[in-house]
């Protein structure tokens, strides 16, 4: 439906009624150019305006008025000076808004983009043009942004820059380093229209011999400013193309910095950054919200550069300084550029002192600077009853969340049981096997499941974060071998001296949760952290490397068979030709050969082709498992359907590669776990048999397993209960280590397998429970954790599941191939240094600079000191893999103490290398 309303053109006031919205009141100001300027009068809803009940009266309509388009009479031709978009006009007499949803539509996908530009840019042009504008969206913590005045920056684009950290932000220093180093500094400039001001500024950048760019055209810089660039000014706007403006938020509105304007542009032609300032001689009225200019900033940069040193943070720079009012009263007090430069650099001085503060970036490390007194340790028991009475009150909501009330997640509880049910099964029979191979079958793959349930259980019914998730683990089963190595080096019954040596870690871990030793936590930084979980993803990918590599010895260079028949082959069995006959049996017989089991005789191979399916069963593994784990972030499918196959990846690759493997070719004999079903799972271990020189030497291993279990029980849950995960029901370090020491008290006497925190099963958990959206920042894409679902029931389904497990053995799961395995901890050890900044910051060694992400630390570090942190962090971790990898079984058993000397290294040794401001700033979370 369509209707003519009249419209008057004046030269002062001019009112316009639009269809169905409040009335407009549009003061033109008598200039030889003006910009219109739209205010609410009155509404059917309410009175508008600066009073308190304003916000109240505008609630009924939208944050965004919906735009009219607005046209001509149907008889009639649109005149030539009516913009194509629709957006503006010049025309007196009678014109028709057309209301029509199609028109609607086609207005926000047509020009949405030039029409949330127009009301922050500066116009040029000798003509009246009247825009149907929006309201200018202040978000909410605007005036947070900064605490002194409430200013922000407002980009072109709508886009509002935080105010540069000059405390934190190294770049701002070196920006205006660079600037005064080769200053370009106009003062009292005479002219007075834009186009003139920019002219004079590139013509300063043309004479000056320090900024010459050979290959520079001006005139096409010229144009480029604007967004009309290459095309005919009239009938169109005359608009700044990219520019950073100051603005206010108060309770009326926006008020914007009108003695200022950033012009920032990106010229591919340049070879490096060039900044030019220009003072005014008199005020200039260029247009709504610039109506009394009297400095310009123009910042010309190529368009490849790092993502700190971007035009658009240069600008913000020097647009942060500019923010200052008093700063401007200076500059315009000035005589000379000497002078002016002296005010530019007390001005970072200002804002330097001004921002200094103490850091609370440091996300759950935030306390650790409160030192440590020796009393907190000597309240015997008050981490405990803290711990109680913190989580608690909570303890019934841990049942219920998500299942009762309107913010139900059943489907995200039934996915993250899936996979964990996995994460917690496979990894149990791997290491069970390998237990199984070390112990000469006293702890086998039917005990380490038994353990898991019974363990993974009473830590979800009774831990204070039942999001960490407990397993057996590598390092527990390397100290298993060494602890059965020294009983067959001493003659000692291992079952008694296994569960003594359980009994002594128990009593240590008793001891640290009831003198609070959990606090001394707070000395490991966010870099210690990480160089111990990706110490972890190493082991998980060097037990994948050392199994594939077993079974390539074994099937790939050694057939049985193959040897058997050539023992008993002649090897002349062809003199006269000149070929390699072991050769040639041993990669033909090994591939005829034919094996009798149990049900018949069938054609089982195995030789090259198990070595070689082998590989492809692990390979493939980790390609599904972590194609379904970045599934979410494709186009494809549903959005639920894309977050199902990404939670539910590690059991979907799993099953697929073990049916490839067991079934699809079940002619080619694969490597499987061994499985001896036990006589008695829970025999109590004849701990008096043991001498006291025997009890006492299980005492000092006792003490080193002690720690090994402290540190991955509390790093983990600090991991666990990092900042950006978003849990809100509290920690529980000190209750938590007593459980798991009481837990592994019932362990040791039954000769069952040890259990901890586990990495990366435990964020990996979390992860799984978290709703999880996606931001951009100058280009890079971000994964932020909005809310996690903090619940038992995830950890207590699943692990009743692996209990259940023992009915599925032997079969079906002995099905799984040993491959699989190898292939699942890849995948865990691919998807664990997801978000690990050490592993972050190595691979920008091999990145450009360009494609550096604006991280916090990218901000304010030097990139220098960047990679000299990153250097040492890695020479600490070879120095742990050295440790905690190496062939000698003794030095195995000490690499805890290794990971508690990171403590003395990062506090003592490294700020006499890197500055400690700089290292704060590489620990903080953002």
């Amino acid at each position: 439906m369509s209707q003519q309303y009249p419209l008057k053109e004046v030269k002062g006031d001019a009112v316009c009624f639009v269809p169905g919205s409040p009335l407009f009141s549009v003061l033109m100001e008598p200039a030889s150019f003006c910009y219109p300027r739209l205010t609410f009068l009155r509404s059917p809803y309410g009175q508008f305006g600066a009073s308190a009940a304003s916000s109240q009266d505008l609630a009924p309509w939208p944050q965004r008025l919906v735009t009219q388009r607005w046209t001509r009479p149907v008889d009639e031709s649109p005149p030539a000076a009516m913009s194509r978009n629709g957006y503006f006009f010049e025309e007196s007499g009678y014109l028709k808004c057309d209301m029509d949803d199609g028109c609607e539509t086609k207005e926000e996908t047509g020009g949405e983009e030039l029409f949330d530009a127009v009301n922050n840019t500066v116009v040029s042009g000798d003509s009246i043009r009247f825009f149907v504008n929006v309201n200018l969206e202040v978000p909410l913590n605007a005036a947070d942004e900064n605490e002194s005045a409430g200013c922000v920056l407002l980009h072109t684009s709508r886009k509002y820059l935080k105010l540069k950290n000059f405390e934190e932000e190294v770049r701002a220093h070196r920006d205006l380093d660079g600037f005064l180093a080769r200053a370009s500094i106009i003062l009292d400039e005479t002219a007075t229209s834009l186009d003139d001001v920019l002219r004079e500024m590139l013509k300063h950048f043309a004479e000056d011999p320090e900024n010459m760019e050979p290959s520079c055209n001006f005139e096409k810089i010229m144009s480029t400013l604007f967004t009309d660039s290459g095309t005919p000014r009239e009938g169109n706007v005359h608009l700044l193309s990219d520019t950073i403006q100051g603005v206010t938020a108060t309770v009326t509105g926006v008020q914007y910095q009108q003695s200022w304007l950033c012009i920032i542009c990106t010229i591919k032609s340049l070879q490096r950054r060039h900044v030019c300032i220009s003072r005014l001689e008199r005020p200039q009225n260029w247009g709504e919200n610039s109506c009394e200019v009297r400095f310009v900033i123009l910042v010309l940069a190529p368009p490849k550069m790092k993502s700190t040193k971007t035009a658009t943070e240069v600008g913000r720079t020097f647009a942060t300084m500019f923010s200052d009012i008093t700063f401007r009263q200076k500059l315009l007090e000035t005589k000379t550029e000497e002078e002016f430069k002296e005010a530019l650099v007390h001005q970072r001085h200002l804002l330097t002192v001004v921002n200094q503060r103490p850091s609370i970036s440091d996300g759950h490390k935030s306390h650790g600077s409160k030192p440590l007194k020796l009393h907190e340790f000597l309240n015997v028991g008050k981490g405990i009853s803290d711990d109680i009475a913190r989580r608690f009150p909570v303890y019934a909501l841990d049942f219920t969340d998500g299942i009762i009330g309107n913010n139900k997640a059943i489907g995200k509880y039934i996915t993250t049981m899936i996979f964990l049910y996995f994460a917690c099964l496979l990894p149990s029979i791997a290491f069970g096997s390998l237990n199984d191979e070390n112990t000469g079958g006293v702890i086998d793959v039917q005990k380490t499941i038994v353990g898991q349930c019974i363990g993974g259980l009473l830590y979800a019914l009774f831990s204070g974060q039942p999001l960490v998730v407990l397993l057996t683990t590598a390092p527990l089963a390397l100290y298993i071998n060494v602890i059965r190595g020294i009983c067959d080096d001493y003659n000692l019954d291992f079952s008694a001296f296994y569960a003594w040596i359980g009994l002594w870690n128990s009593f240590f871990l008793v001891m640290y949760s009831l003198f609070n030793f959990s606090l001394l936590m707070k000395l490991f930084k966010r870099s210690t952290e990480e160089i111990i979980a990706l110490f972890i993803s190493i082991t998980f990918v060097l037990d994948a490397f050392k199994g594939i590599i077993k079974v390539f010895k074994k099937y790939y260079y050694s057939g049985r068979t193959g040897e058997s028949y050539l023992e008993k082959a002649p090897t002349d069995a062809i003199p006269s030709l000149g070929i390699n006959t072991t050769f040639l049996m041993n990669s033909s017989v090994s591939r005829s050969m034919s094996l009798e089991n149990q049900t018949g005789t069938h054609d089982v191979h195995y030789g090259r082709e198990t070595a070689v399916l082998s590989l492809m069963l692990m390979l493939g593994t980790l390609w599904l498992g972590h194609t379904l784990y970045q599934f979410k972030k494709s186009p494809y499918l549903h959005a639920r359907v894309r977050e199902i196959l990404s939670d539910c990846a590690l059991p979907i690759s799993v099953l697929t590669f073990s049916a490839v493997g067991s079934y699809i070719f079940k002619e080619i004999e694969m490597s499987k776990f061994n499985y001896n079903p036990s006589e008695s799972l829970f025999v109590l271990a004849p701990v008096q048999s043991l001498s006291i020189g025997s009890v006492m030497s299980a005492m000092g291993l006792g003490f080193l397993l002690s720690m090994l279990f402290f540190i991955e029980q509390n790093i983990v849950a600090s991991l666990t209960n990092a900042p950006e995960n978003r849990l809100v029901k509290g920690t529980a370090y000190h209750w938590d280590l007593l459980l798991v020491a009481l837990i592994n008290t019932g362990l040791s006497v039954f000769g069952l397998p040890w259990i901890h925190a586990a990495f990366p099963h435990s964020p990996m958990h979390v992860r799984a429970l978290a709703y999880v959206e996606e931001r951009v920042e100058s280009g890079h894409i971000y994964e932020t954790i909005v809310s996690v679902k903090e619940t038992r029931l995830t950890s207590l389904v699943a692990n009743f599941l692996v209990g259940l497990s023992l009915l599925l053995l032997p079969f079906p799961l002995q099905w799984i191939p040993k491959p699989v395995l190898y292939g699942l901890f890849l995948y865990i050890a691919l998807t664990s240094i997801d978000g690990n900044q050490l592993f972050e910051r190595v691979a920008l060694l091999l990145k450009e600079q360009t494609a550096y992400p604006p991280t916090h630390y990218i901000r304010r570090v030097p990139q220098r000191k960047i990679h000299y942190f990153t250097g040492l962090q890695v020479l600490q971790l070879l120095i742990l893999c050295g440790f905690g990898m190496s062939p000698l079984p003794y030095m195995k058993m000490i690499f805890p103490l290794i990971m508690i000397g990171m403590i003395p290294i990062r506090y003592n040794l490294l700020p006499r290398i890197i500055e400690a401001k700089y290292l704060d700033a590489m620990d903080a979370e953002h």
